[in-house]
């Protein structure tokens, strides 16, 4: 949901930079990269505004603000995040050579290849950050941000009350989202939380990226999978998934989804339950976006079996 550190953009004179852009080169220039000679934006994003920035030595950096307002710590916890799957998870990531509450600066991806062979190699490394990283209790050591809303990570013992708490009824209160959902939708989403234990079955938690949707997968100059813009916690690894599952993967993603079941084991039934893992990521479109993109229509198509019968 945020700005892809390999956004495209051609990258103009830093004396063209208006709006957005000069904002970004000064607040470069006060952290000490007063190198950057042009800078100019990428596409690609939904939350943050980003660019690229060059060096006066040739080089690319990748840079992401909040420009219009604050978001808090977004970018420190983004910065975190990407260390975590590093370090942790054993996943590339972007480096991080920059990160405060203004500004993150990273270093560049490429664009992922149209390539079967490039998803089979994604899929032993999500399925080794998955399988690597058990824990105990369902949370993260801090709060982090899932586009400009925060993500609430509290440590719970039990994953069905985590992913109800702080995964779906969450987003109830939120103006979007009380403005999409009818009372009868409210009810029908408590309801499925309560059912939980039943339509889910019980898996440990580990780290899981938290926004791992198509956007968010990028390649390494090398060519390897990398993963950006992470919203970690450890919960369920078919959070993981679903993102994966529902966001239009392309034909040669086919490879990445039967290879990471026979690699975790997976049962059969896995697809039959990605649309109530899915929930949550609907809700946080329709809460932070004008055009949800139709997320309302599948929230509501998902709500249906647990509406009260007259």
């Amino acid at each position: 949901m945020g700005s892809s550190s390999g956004a495209t953009g051609t990258v103009s004179g830093a004396d063209e930079a208006a709006g957005p852009m000069s904002t970004m080169l000064d607040r470069l220039r006060a952290v000490g990269l007063g190198d950057v000679r042009s800078i100019e934006p990428a596409t690609g994003g939904l939350a943050a505004d980003a660019a690229l920035a060059r060096r006066a030595d040739g080089s690319l950096l990748f840079v992401k603000a909040f420009v219009d307002e604050e978001v808090g710590d977004a970018f420190e916890a983004e910065a975190a995040g990407l260390r975590a799957l590093r370090e942790l998870g054993g996943v590339a990531t972007p480096d991080v050579l920059y990160a405060d509450r203004d500004l993150l600066v990273l270093s560049v991806l490429e664009p992922r290849p149209a390539e079967a062979a490039f998803w089979a190699e994604l899929a032993h490394a999500v399925a080794g950050l998955h399988l690597g990283t058990s824990h105990d209790r369902f949370g993260w050591h801090r709060d982090n941000w899932l586009g400009r809303r925060r993500q609430v990570n509290d440590w719970e013992d039990d994953g069905f009350t985590f992913f109800a708490r702080h995964r779906l009824l969450r987003w109830l209160g939120e103006p979007r989202v009380d403005a999409a959902l009818s009372p009868e939708d409210r009810a029908a989403l408590e309801r499925l939380c309560d059912r939980l234990p039943e339509l889910l079955p019980q898996r440990p938690a580990c780290l899981t990226h938290g926004d791992l949707w198509m956007a968010n997968v990028m390649a390494t100059p090398d060519g390897r999978p990398a993963l950006i813009d992470p919203a970690v916690s450890y919960t369920w690894a078919e959070v993981d998934l679903a993102h994966l599952w529902t966001t239009v993967p392309p034909p040669e993603a086919e490879a990445f989804f039967g290879l990471y079941a026979d690699l975790t084991g997976l049962d059969e039934g896995w697809r039959d339950r990605m649309p109530i893992l899915q929930l949550r990521q609907h809700l946080a479109v329709i809460a932070q976006f004008d055009d949800d993109w139709g997320a309302a229509q599948v929230v509501h198509e998902t709500l249906a079996p647990f509406r009260a019968r007259g």
